[in-house]
């Protein structure tokens, strides 16, 4: 009879420290999207979690990540490392929001170069007009023939309204847009058209991700990797990431 008291007792402290832990996080968490709605009105959190430090939560914002203390009092920025494991906690947890935004888009949004025999999937915001864009289409068989498929992601770095942005838009609005790309990546002027697009949603999801310049590649773990890179040299670090 004393077990079962014993037992129901622990169950009962259990669940007043759940409740407890509950009400802490939620206030908590109203603190910290008050203090930021007063800096940032227009910014919207999609997650609030606890982070490794104790009083402190993990701010999730698209594929952004931030971290404020639990009073809403202070907001750091920068990477969370673990001395231990000597593991970047924050880039781990960037490569899972970088990916989750991607598939949010969809394929439906991209310019796919499939390989045959797809070993890695690759995700590249491009510009027609970036000189290592070219230089990363040209090579754009190779790519393939090493078992990458690659996925475009039309990001004009000049912006909305710019002869760029307008390429862009063209090549999205021909009937067939994988020869459209490489016919605009190797210099030819195409015929203007317009349609509905997606490239101003594209350039919104770059900004998201901090993109500083193109192509940025998004490697099939969510890792971002600025720059060209050569087919061989992509395909031995993914081969390796995996």
């Amino acid at each position: 009879m004393m077990n079962m008291r014993w037992i129901k007792a622990c169950l009962l402290a259990l669940a007043v420290a759940a409740m407890h832990s509950a009400l802490a996080d939620s206030g908590s968490h109203e603190a910290i999207e008050t203090s930021l709605k007063k800096v940032l009105p227009d910014m919207k959190t999609d997650q609030i979690r606890p982070s490794p430090i104790e009083g402190v939560s993990e701010v999730q914002v698209g594929p952004r990540l931030f971290y404020v203390t639990n009073d809403g009092k202070y907001l750091l920025q920068g990477n969370l490392i673990d001395l231990h494991t000597r593991q970047d906690i924050s880039e781990n947890r960037r490569k899972t929001f970088r990916l989750e935004a991607v598939n949010a888009i969809g394929e439906q949004n991209m310019i796919i170069f499939p390989a045959k025999n797809p070993r890695h999937t690759i995700t590249v915001f491009t510009d027609v007009d970036c000189t290592y864009c070219r230089k990363l289409h040209k090579e754009i068989n190779r790519y393939n023939d090493l078992g990458i498929t690659v996925r475009y992601l039309l990001y004009p770095r000049s912006g909305a309204n710019t002869p760029s942005y307008y390429k862009a838009v063209t090549v999205w609005c021909n009937e067939n847009r994988q020869d459209a790309l490489t016919r605009a990546k190797a210099g030819e002027e195409l015929k203007s058209r317009e349609c509905t697009n997606p490239v101003m949603a594209l350039m919104e999801l770059g900004q998201s991700m901090d993109l500083q310049g193109t192509p940025a590649i998004i490697l099939d773990d969510g890792e971002m990797v600025p720059g060209y890179v050569p087919p061989a040299q992509l395909a031995q670090a993914l081969d390796a990431a995996k």
